[in-house]
């Protein structure tokens, strides 16, 4: 592989105009595609296999005139003081409101509170259930409006008028601040590695490509394969981080070549031969893990995570070819200013050889060199402080409790908030997580009644409506409201019971089908969806990945630690994640508004991002151990190596990915924030601790056991070569060496 590579950089360093141009083309093409692609589809949330997606899809079929899918609002009203709502003044003004919010943009109907018996029992508190003709995510700026405006008319009577459901405009947005953010910090370390203003820029300008031609593809196929707007969220995130990464690693190899003394077709050539190695074993690590999310079974989940992968490879394809044709028409200016004259290609002076010589005897061994040594000295210690320190921060993990954000969970001064409390005041805390049980028999009328005074006395169960039928009679709707709010564990426990109960009850009544759901099931089906998920997914990622890098670093040990490592750093940056947002430590600081369960998505998305990352580093600093090695180099010098050339990489890459994370923690939207700070904590956790400091303590104890495989696996796995070792034989073979092939390319 070393070879094709570095053939591969040769051809893109002397043919740069070429690829260039190829690059633009198909960036430009992608971009024109996507502008003139259909719009994308509307985000779809679906749960093959549960209850709560079956009665979904039972709804949809039997009531096709009640739109199970379009939006609502549920808006409550209450009087001032206790003043009851059924006088003539108060009633004729809610009868007015309820006329405006049938006037709106999209309505398809409003329930009058007074027609359909929503009242409190002390009469001051009511509200009317609007229903849209649309979803959610296609409802227009007016249609918002017209509910604002309806509203505000009616607390200019004296009302106090709040609204919740998801036809409320949610008022968290991306601000676009985190990625602004992010990109300036990212300038910033890249030219205090590099010391170089175009060293510093090609990382971000090729990731910026890559991303590019990615997010414009998925925007161009949205239409034919059913992405919608927020697919590319997750892609956008990931491919930003590794384009940047990969750029830097092959750049940064590229320095290290030309230091050495190498021509610069040669220094790309090898470049792109042992860092492109890296990077494509980097890049298919991610992408493993991206593309598992489909275990998941979640559509939403599997689209994120495949687009998310599409456009990993797209940054993998970027590194190994564009950027050495960047290199090319740069080849000294990426280098430090101090540097830049004993490679100009012109012979030096003699001023300016005692110069470089001076230097040299004055330069020392730099940090990564130095650290190295350090840890190398002190092993154990380092080694237990690291995992004792991991250990205390993944103590909270323990006590993780996963969740879907709700109205309850939302900002107090929000209008959601504000309308749930009302809600829970007055018609009591499960008035907020009804159960929607659908029920399919021949005479489902009968068989919903029967279901109903079953039900009634269940312990748990606050209120059971009568049943509603569709008009051929072979399906019921009945609604059973808890005693206990949406994210109660006696909810849970409450669904559990009543859909063990469902089968018995089937045969008694006749019924083909008892189905529990609602929005509070939904979540506990999601949540247990993604918990059964969970173990396989892991299983899955950390199996194929640890194959791959036993293929990389012919090692069983190496690939053995790295992913006992990524489990102790995703574990701590839960751990720091239930201590901000669910036990409120810091909140004030992060500005968590409402602490409360994790989001049921983050550990899996935590998981596949963070995993994919911490392979990054471990194949970018040990396949740098793993080069010294075999060139014969002993353990502690290669560890010592490794963290030569590729400490400071691995550092600034870190720096910039914590960075970039850590900057969607200054948005408003609740779920950004969680993953931005779990996220940045990983990377964290993961660069820092353990591939910076448990990485070479366990290797200085290993010693050369670290690089033990067995000889009849050594002799199974294909030699891959991505130390580069053909490279060398391969430019010893040839007549003139290096000199002459660089004399070839000019």
């Amino acid at each position: 592989m070393a070879v094709f590579l570095s053939r591969l950089g040769r051809l893109a360093f002397r043919r740069r105009g070429l690829v260039v141009l190829l690059w633009l083309l198909t960036l430009f093409g992608a971009g024109f595609a996507a502008s003139t692609a259909a719009a994308p589809p509307a985000d779809t949330f679906s749960m093959p296999g549960t209850e709560s997606q079956r009665a979904f899809d039972l709804l949809q079929e039997k009531f096709p005139d009640a739109r199970a899918d379009g939006a609502a609002a549920r808006v409550v009203i209450r009087a001032p003081g206790a003043e009851a709502l059924t006088s003539p003044a108060r009633k004729a003004q809610v009868e007015r409101l309820v006329a405006d919010l049938a006037t709106a943009p999209q309505v398809a109907r409003v329930a009058d509170p007074f027609e359909a018996g929503a009242l409190s029992g002390d009469r001051t508190t009511a509200y009317a259930y609007v229903t849209y003709r649309v979803q959610a995510t296609e409802l227009t700026d007016a249609a918002h409006d017209g509910l604002t405006e309806a509203m505000e008319r009616a607390r200019d009577a004296g009302l106090t008028v709040e609204a919740g459901g998801d036809a409320v405009a949610v008022e968290q947005a991306m601000s676009g601040t985190g990625e602004k953010l992010g990109i300036l910090v990212s300038a910033v370390v890249l030219l205090l590695t590099f010391g170089s203003l175009v060293a510093a820029g090609m990382p971000l300008l090729t990731a910026m490509v890559g991303v590019g031609i990615g997010i414009s593809a998925i925007t161009a196929l949205g239409s034919t394969l059913g992405l919608s707007s927020t697919t590319s969220t997750l892609a956008m995130m990931i491919g930003l981080a590794v384009g940047i990464d990969y750029a830097l690693f092959i750049v940064s190899r590229y320095r290290s070549e030309i230091a050495e003394g190498r021509e610069r077709a040669e220094a790309a050539s090898r470049a792109v031969g042992t860092a492109g190695s890296a990077v494509v074993f980097a890049g298919l690590t991610v992408i493993i893990a991206l593309a598992g999310l489909a275990v998941v079974n979640v559509p939403m989940l599997t689209t994120m995570g495949l687009t998310a992968a599409g456009t990993v490879a797209v940054a993998v394809l970027v590194a190994l070819t564009l950027v050495p044709a960047l290199l090319a028409f740069a080849p000294v200016r990426v280098l430090a200013r101090r540097e830049r004259g004993q490679h100009t290609g012109k012979p030096l002076s003699k001023r300016q050889q005692r110069r470089e010589a001076r230097r040299a005897a004055r330069r020392k061994p730099n940090l990564g060199a130095r650290w190295a040594g350090f840890v190398l000295r002190h092993p154990v210690a380092v080694l237990l402080l690291g995992v004792a320190a991991l250990g205390t921060v993944a103590v909270p993990a323990a006590s993780l409790e996963l969740g879907l954000p709700g109205e309850g969970s939302m900002a107090p001064h929000t209008t959601q908030r504000q309308a749930y409390d009302l809600l829970s005041d007055s018609f009591g805390p499960g008035f907020n997580g009804p159960l929607t049980v659908t029920v399919e028999a021949k005479d489902a009328r009968t068989a919903a009644g029967q279901v109903r005074a079953a039900w009634e006395g269940v312990p748990g169960v606050a209120a059971v409506s009568p049943a509603t039928v569709n008009p051929s009679g072979d399906t019921a709707v009945v609604t059973v409201v808890p005693e206990t709010g949406p994210t109660d564990v006696r909810t849970e426990d409450l669904v559990r019971s009543l859909r063990a109960t469902a089968d018995g009850l089937e045969s008694r009544t006749g019924a083909s089908a008892i189905l529990v759901a609602g929005q509070t099931a939904m979540f506990i089906d999601f949540s247990r969806t993604l918990d059964d998920a969970l173990l396989p997914y892991l299983g899955l990622v950390v199996g194929l990945a640890f194959l791959l890098l036993m293929l990389v670093f012919r090692s069983v040990l190496v690939p053995l630690k790295a992913a006992l490592g990524f489990l102790l750093s995703v574990s701590a940056a839960l751990g720091a994640v239930v201590a901000v947002f669910q036990w409120g430590w810091l909140a004030d600081v992060v500005g968590v508004d409402q602490p409360g369960p994790v989001m049921s998505t983050l550990p899996i998305f935590m998981i596949g991002v963070v995993f994919g990352l911490a392979m990054d580093y471990e194949v970018f600093l040990v396949s740098r151990m793993r080069e010294a090695y075999v060139h014969g180099a002993r353990p502690g010098e290669a560890v010592v190596t490794g963290f030569r050339y590729g400490g400071r990489v691995v550092s600034a890459a870190a720096i910039i990915m914590t960075s970039v994370f850590s900057g969607f923690i200054a948005e408003d939207n609740d779920f950004v924030k969680m993953i931005g700070f779990g996220l940045a904590a990983a990377v964290l956790f993961d660069a820092f601790v353990v591939r910076m400091a448990l990485v070479p303590a366990l290797f200085a104890l290993l010693g050369r056991s670290a690089w033990w495989l067995p000889k009849w696996l050594d002799r199974l796995l294909p030699d891959i070569d991505v130390e580069g070792e053909r490279l060398n034989h391969r430019r010893d073979a040839l007549p003139g060496g290096s000199a002459r092939q660089d004399h070839l390319v000019g």
